[in-house]
């Protein structure tokens, strides 16, 4: 069968099938498939595809209609510019972190122009999509990646290998910010974290892929969807030198509350210069906060 005529069939299917944005989904399945990217694909629409490629193609389509994302049949996901291998130990990032890597960069040049090594902690770091961004920005930090999944600092090791970052980045298990190895961090300027904030009575209305593939333990946290924020923010206080950051992603109805947790009888004598950030659906997505 040809190229051409494979990316047909599968449009159609795909459409019939209910999946989102059934062209891209085709087009990307076929190059993976294929090994080829998209200008060869169109550029050379009548090639036959070989019998192993036509087989992997099947297989791709099929689970992508049983429901399996995208990225994790190809294995990647495109991030701040950068290719990261994902696969189910890890959350799929998404292009509105991006703005917690954007705000974090701006504070680190604003804020510690001048550090020799500036300390970074991302917590929660999945696929180390935001250490790796962070570490290509900021050429002087050192960041501390860690996460409670082995599996997931597995992939993010693999990525900041891959990325070039490796050696700018340190890999922890932890419980948000304590050590399993029982360790303490050095003081640091900056915590980010794109934490769980699902609230567990969202659960249903979370899209199949995300609900049934993704793990649940990077999305959900708790009946409001606060538990971690809750948990992470003291945290974050000791952990901070004065004059540190902390950088927080929020849920769509998270910033309530964050803002309480925030503004507390204790927390308040410990935050100040507390700004909400909205991405570019208008949404609060991302919570910056200074350490007193």
């Amino acid at each position: 069968m040809q190229l051409k005529t494979a990316l047909g069939q599968a449009i159609a299917l795909l459409e019939k099938g209910g999946v989102p944005s059934p062209r891209l989904t085709a087009e990307v399945l076929l190059m993976h498939a294929a090994r080829c990217d998209r200008a060869h694909l169109y550029a050379h629409g009548e090639r036959e595809l070989i019998e192993v490629e036509w087989i992997h193609y099947g297989r791709y389509l099929r689970e992508r209609l049983d429901g399996k994302p995208t990225q994790y049949i190809t294995g990647h996901q495109e991030f701040w510019g950068l290719d990261f291998l994902v696969n189910p130990s890890v959350l799929i990032p998404r292009p509105e972190t991006e703005l917690v890597v954007e705000t974090a960069v701006a504070l680190a040049r604003e804020q510690f122009p001048v550090y020799a090594e500036l300390k970074i902690a991302d917590i929660g770091t999945g696929s180390g999509c935001i250490a790796a961004a962070l570490a290509k920005e900021l050429s002087q930090a050192r960041i501390y990646a860690l996460d409670q999944s082995p599996g997931a600092l597995d992939t993010a090791r693999k990525n900041a290998v891959r990325l070039g970052v490796a050696t700018q980045i340190v890999f922890a298990q932890s419980d948000l910010l304590e050590l399993c190895a029982g360790e303490p961090l050095p003081p640091l300027q900056m915590v980010v974290s794109n934490p769980p904030y699902v609230a567990e009575r969202d659960r249903e209305t979370l899209s199949p892929e995300v609900r049934d593939h993704e793990p649940p333990q990077a999305l959900f946290a708790g009946a409001t969807g606060s538990d971690v924020y809750a948990r992470l923010i003291p945290q974050a206080a000791r952990a901070l030198l004065p004059g540190g950051f902390l950088v927080l992603e929020l849920g769509y109805d998270a910033q309530e509350h964050v803002a309480a947790l925030l503004s507390s009888p204790e927390a308040g004598k410990q935050w100040e210069n507390v700004e909400w950030r909205r991405d570019l659906a208008g949404l609060v997505r991302v919570v910056s906060a200074r350490r007193r």
